[in-house]
């Protein structure tokens, strides 16, 4: 795994984390951004072909 596909998923999995911690502690705003930062990951992710794995997985 080269360093671009490294970062990236580990800038999808501490996204998701902050969008959970957001949504836990009712910041709307927050969660709004976080899901923002997260939907632009994962098409950036899409589009350099990095096959993002379902959370949890």
């Amino acid at each position: 795994m080269d360093a671009f596909t490294a970062g990236l998923l580990h800038r999808i999995r501490t996204t998701q984390t902050d969008l959970t911690r957001a949504r836990e502690t009712g910041d709307d705003y927050l969660a709004e951004v976080e899901q923002a930062e997260l939907e632009d990951l994962h098409r950036l992710a899409a589009e350099h072909g990095v096959e993002v794995a379902a959370p949890g997985v």
